[in-house]
């Protein structure tokens, strides 16, 4: 069995509010943040993954590797 503590964050009334709303019928505010902390890493990763800001061109990338390993 595994014990889980518990425990209290403050958020405003409009953030629980935009919980319920988010959350299905009778889930808790743990499953639900638990979903979006899920949905939230994924894109991350997602992010990272498909950031092109340092990528060169396969071209460019062949040449230098010719260069360096011929």
């Amino acid at each position: 069995m595994v014990s889980i503590m518990s425990t209290t964050i403050a958020v405003s009334e409009m953030v629980r509010d935009e919980l319920k709303e988010f959350g299905a019928k009778g889930e808790s505010y743990d499953a639900v943040l638990q979903r979006i902390l899920k949905i939230a890493k994924e894109q991350q990763l997602r992010a990272l993954l498909l950031d092109t800001s340092d990528a060169i061109p396969i071209r460019e990338a062949l040449a230098e590797a010719k260069k360096r390993w011929p």
